[in-house]
């Protein structure tokens, strides 16, 4: 901090964080050197402001066919400026004009689960989070793409053939699934026999 006169009793301390406990102390300096600190002042909390830290590590994915998962990264208590603390999750699809918006009034919250059944499998979405509290909403993210559940494949490999390789094993193989959004990503195969 910048020193102070020795003829002045009273400054005033600025950049502090909102809502925030604070204690001061006073040290009284001069030529020779500087002296023992004051005891601490009491505790004082800064008011409260809009907080102005969107969250970040906008992601999300994976869930039930007809569901949009969104995660994201908690903003932590330092940066939430106020009571009230939580969450404003907005998305469209992707090439829509207008947002969903919906609140998640949790401060522990990372994630938010909408459902509506006219979503299709691996559709993507334009997703953004931001964060309010009792002072007001505040910062929003930069736009995140977030594809809906998917489904189980709807298609069966093709080509299928089996060739005996000895008196105990055969040899199976077929065409992969290509991705598309009625197949999902093709995590494996299960091979049946009988």
């Amino acid at each position: 901090p910048e020193v102070i006169n020795g003829r002045t009793h009273k400054a005033t301390v600025v950049d502090l964080s909102p809502w925030v406990e604070y204690e001061f102390r006073v040290v009284a300096s001069n030529s020779v050197g500087i002296g023992e600190p004051s005891r601490p002042s009491a505790l004082l909390k800064t008011k409260a402001a809009v907080p102005v830290v969107a969250p970040t590590n906008i992601s999300g994915g994976g869930g039930s066919r007809s569901e949009l998962v969104i995660t994201w990264e908690p903003v932590s208590e330092e940066l939430q400026n106020g009571e009230g603390f939580g969450y404003v999750v907005m998305f469209r699809p992707l090439g829509s004009a207008s947002w969903t918006k919906a609140v998640v009034a949790s401060v522990e919250s990372s994630k938010y689960v909408y459902r509506n059944e006219s979503i299709t499998p691996l559709s993507p979405f334009e997703v953004k989070v931001g964060v309010y509290n009792n002072e007001g909403e505040g910062t929003l993210s930069s736009i995140s793409i977030v594809y809906s559940g998917e489904d189980e494949p709807q298609m069966a490999p093709a080509g299928a053939s089996a060739l005996s390789v000895s008196a105990a094993a055969v040899e199976v193989s077929w065409l992969p699934i290509p991705w598309n959004r009625l197949t999902g990503r093709v995590l494996g195969y299960e091979v049946r026999g009988w």
